[in-house]
């Protein structure tokens, strides 16, 4: 792990990701056009290209770097975006991603690890056991679970035909410190920043639909381990594919509730209408990836909980802090 790229590394999930590879003494590069990202998500340490996935001098990086392993997190990330802009989603989740395999089959470096954040919250559908392994029948809801499902198929494609040495993860609901409130997936922050602003908590439907929450740390030693460990050979879609997740299900109103709990507030909570192709329930079976890769999460719901709020509480504090004049 001497030469390694991180794209989306100034992003929420990237962030820890690089944290996690600097800990065990690897050169991390990141690649991030700084749509989500920040740059302030960066520790010192890293060597950081502010370019897109999709331009040639992306391609030219992966190309000619000779990275021993690559963490592609960089992506169009909201699953709403994908409903109203299904076009611009397949440009950068798919054809983003292709350009950089092509590229990786262009080194020449067969060795180079590549690994894919993917999706279990939105690749397997609701017409599934739970918790759901990953052999189980694939029927994304959204152009967004679309997307990460064919770009498995083309790491597929060029583990088979090029060998290119290939990994998808796939995440549940990640949550944690530094993450954005863009998207379903952003709830845990949604709600912090509004209990601690004093404002309603909004929850869609009924709010028992259930979601996997994994904590970023967790999900960050997960690529660490995808990186370092023995995996099969490429073969059908599911056999480089893990799970990461708790395997436990949790409704929404439980993590309202646990959240305000947590910060001692008394925030309202209000329900608007249910939203269409949502799926009811998801929780993952990462039995295989702990078989694997000798992943297992660490952090309890809890715990992440805490410590997301207690981050999201700090920056709160500092934006708040009045700036004292001299």
């Amino acid at each position: 792990m001497q030469n390694v790229l991180v794209t989306g590394g100034a992003g929420f999930i990237g962030s820890h990701v690089v944290r996690a590879f600097l800990a065990q003494g690897a050169s991390v590069t990141v690649l991030d056009n700084l749509t989500s990202g920040k740059r302030k998500n960066l520790p010192d340490g890293v060597s950081f290209v502010e370019d897109d996935i999709r331009s040639p001098e992306a391609s030219r990086l992966v190309c000619e770097s000779g990275f021993d392993v690559i963490c592609h997190l960089a992506a169009q990330i909201d699953v709403r975006k994908s409903v109203l802009d299904p076009a611009f989603d397949v440009d950068v989740n798919i054809g983003g991603t292709v350009r950089l395999l092509e590229a990786v089959r262009a080194s020449g470096k067969s060795t180079t690890r590549f690994i894919f954040s993917s999706t279990g919250g939105a690749l397997y559908g609701d017409l599934v056991t739970l918790p759901t392994p990953e052999g189980a029948a694939k029927d994304p809801q959204s152009p967004y679970g679309n997307a990460k499902l064919s770009v498995e198929y083309y790491m597929g494609y060029f583990g088979r035909v090029h060998g290119l040495n290939t990994v998808a993860l796939r995440y549940g609901n990640v949550y944690g410190p530094r993450q954005d409130s863009h998207g379903e997936a952003g709830v845990v922050a949604i709600f912090c920043e509004r209990i601690l602003d004093g404002r309603a908590l909004t929850i869609f439907g009924d709010g028992k639909q259930t979601r996997d929450y994994v904590y970023a740390g967790d999900v960050a030693q997960a690529n660490l381990l995808a990186a370092t460990r023995n995996i099969p050979a490429a073969g059908s879609l599911d056999v480089r594919a893990f799970n990461v997740g708790t395997g436990v299900e949790t409704d929404v109103v439980t993590l309202a509730t646990m959240l305000k709990d947590i910060a001692g507030a008394e925030t309202a909570v209000d329900h608007a209408p249910e939203r269409a192709g949502e799926v009811r329930r998801s929780a993952l079976d990462a039995a295989k990836t702990k078989h694997s890769l000798g992943w297992r999460p660490d952090v309890t719901l809890h715990e992440g909980l805490a410590e997301t709020y207690r981050w999201f509480a700090g920056e709160h504090e500092s934006v708040s802090r009045p700036v004292a004049v001299l």
